[in-house]
């Protein structure tokens, strides 16, 4: 168990999921948008991706950059950079997979939201991969109280803007993307629900 810790961290379990089944390897270039102080980060560091991260918190990106420097050295640590995620500056096409765990829930608004996802949505290239797992209204609907628009107030005491099904499908679509899986949603025992939104963006 030690050794698993200390190759993986705290690895987001559903993005461990993407790795075992491929779709993550050394020769794709990942943004991790939100990234903490890249807990999903650390079996990247270890292993030789191109990995770059943008947080809003400085903190945060100290740590995620001190984390490069002890586990990946050669990694520069402009890579990882003080920025919302509405706002990245990476260039057009950037990345080939775009990783998103527990950020989009902290959205103000509908606009707020959209905003992000468009950036990450923006920076991806034809063929990437988006992966997102955040909170949703799923499986929890008759537990939660609207406060305004898509947030709501959960069991566990926390506000957060909320997703369905129908949303995310409808995104899907309109981002012209397809769904690399079906959404999965975890119902966290009378707390919330993680859902699971994994889409590939089209090849040109």
């Amino acid at each position: 168990m030690t050794d698993l810790a200390a190759r993986f961290g705290a690895i987001d379990i559903y993005l461990f999921d993407q790795l075992l089944r491929g779709r993550l390897d050394r020769r794709m270039r990942i943004v991790d948008a939100g990234c903490g102080s890249g807990r999903n980060l650390i079996y990247l560091l270890q292993s030789g991706y191109e990995v770059f991260g943008v947080d809003v918190d400085a903190d945060a990106v100290r740590s995620v950059r001190m984390l490069a420097a002890s586990l990946a050295p050669g990694l520069p640590g402009s890579n990882f950079r003080v920025e919302s995620v509405e706002q990245m500056s990476f260039a057009d096409g950037f990345a080939h997979a775009v990783l998103s765990s527990a950020v989009l829930h902290f959205a103000r608004d509908d606009d707020q939201f959209e905003a992000m996802v468009g950036d990450m949505w923006r920076i991806l290239r034809p063929g990437g991969m988006l992966f997102c797992r955040l909170a949703s209204t799923i499986g929890m609907e008759t537990r939660i109280r609207r406060t305004t628009g898509r947030r709501f107030l959960l069991p566990d005491g926390s506000e957060r803007y909320l997703v369905d099904e129908a949303l995310l499908v409808d995104l899907t679509r309109r981002l012209g993307g397809a769904l690399l899986d079906p959404l999965k949603t975890t119902i966290v025992q009378d707390q919330r629900c993680m859902t699971t939104w994994v889409v590939q963006k089209a090849k040109e």
